[in-house]
């Protein structure tokens, strides 16, 4: 709620008061020294109802959540100060920088209102908008993909609550070809990759030892919580697990890093330099268009090669050259009786 000039300078004195540990202010002495405030600016005063009204106001943990005791002195007296003595309502306050970037900052939360799972982020940004009186801009300028359809998204949330909270999760799992699997799994990393969601942990097996697995969250059946003990990770560092890799696949053999250099048409040439493939790309030759990145190759990279077909030739390693040669050979075989 907005709060206008007279309100504020009553918090100001309020605050000052609360904050001095030289004096003991009782609630009629709080009166007297906002009331002597606001006749000096506005040649008006308030009531001592007014008074405890605000104390109420800046103790509510969705306004100021300041911590505000009554000390007794004698009898049913009692003098009113900061339970901390280094606190101020103010120290928390927003330059006009601050909130312009904290309305940007709800604006991209409130582009995922609505889908299921997420209705911890509509309790936040609707704090957020109360506490700070700054509302979303309704005018939809800046606007995110999203596939409010994708299956999985209601299960979001409490993954990332198990993760933090090192809960373990009995995960029933479909792969693409229909199979059912049952499996515990200690979640470790929640990540997205071109508009979908991936859990990453330790899966426990019956056919074989415990290993990092990575599982779409599309592909999901059913979760809930499981009694086996949460196992810490020590195995994977997912700061760095993915940044010698396109996506978020492991290649199916274990390798070392490639030099793969891309040949550009003309017409690509610009729009691969101003969006890189990989953050390790560099620029090879300007005149011929050639770029480089150094990577794992994976089905991920293949995947935004064939994207960029047929305006992209791949120079190096000779084997995945060879790769993209035949698998172009394939499909060239499914057109040739159109």
């Amino acid at each position: 709620m907005p709060i206008n000039k007279n309100a504020l300078l009553r918090y100001q004195i309020l605050d000052r008061c609360f904050s001095d540990r030289h004096r003991r202010y009782e609630i009629e002495d709080l009166v007297d020294k906002v009331n002597e405030a606001l006749l000096d600016m506005y040649g008006k005063t308030v009531s001592l109802r007014q008074i405890r009204a605000d104390i109420t106001y800046m103790r509510d943990r969705v306004s100021y959540d300041a911590p505000i005791v009554a000390r007794p002195i004698e009898g049913r007296r009692c003098y009113y100060t900061y339970d901390d003595p280094s606190y101020s309502i103010f120290n928390n306050e927003l330059s006009v920088q601050e909130l312009a970037e904290l309305r940007s900052t709800i604006d991209m939360l409130s582009r995922y209102r609505g889908i299921p799972g997420n209705v911890w982020l509509e309790e936040v940004i609707s704090k957020l908008e109360f506490r700070f009186g700054v509302k979303a801009n309704r005018e939809n300028i800046v606007v995110f993909e999203q596939n409010e359809k994708l299956k999985g998204l209601e299960f979001l949330s409490a993954i990332i609550d198990a993760a933090i909270n090192k809960k373990t999760l009995l995960l029933q799992y479909r792969t693409y070809r229909g199979k059912e699997t049952s499996s515990v799994i200690h979640p470790y990393h929640v990540r997205e990759y071109n508009n979908r969601w991936f859990l990453f942990g330790l899966e426990e097996s019956s056919t074989g030892s415990p290993r990092i697995a990575n599982r779409p969250l599309d592909r999901i059946v059913k979760l809930s919580l499981s009694d086996v003990e949460f196992i810490p990770n020590t195995i994977e560092d997912f700061s760095t697990r993915f940044d010698d890799i396109v996506g978020v696949s492991t290649p199916d053999a274990p390798g070392n890093i490639e030099h793969v250099k891309l040949k550009f048409d003309e017409d690509r040439y610009p729009y691969i330099v101003s969006k890189p493939i990989h953050h390790s790309q560099t620029i090879v030759s300007d005149e011929e268009h050639i770029i480089q990145i150094d990577v794992r190759p994976n089905k991920e990279l293949i995947s935004i090669i064939f994207s960029f077909c047929p305006q992209v030739e791949v120079l190096s390693p000779e084997w995945l050259r060879q790769e993209i040669k035949e698998k172009i050979e394939e499909n060239l075989k499914k057109y040739l009786t159109v």
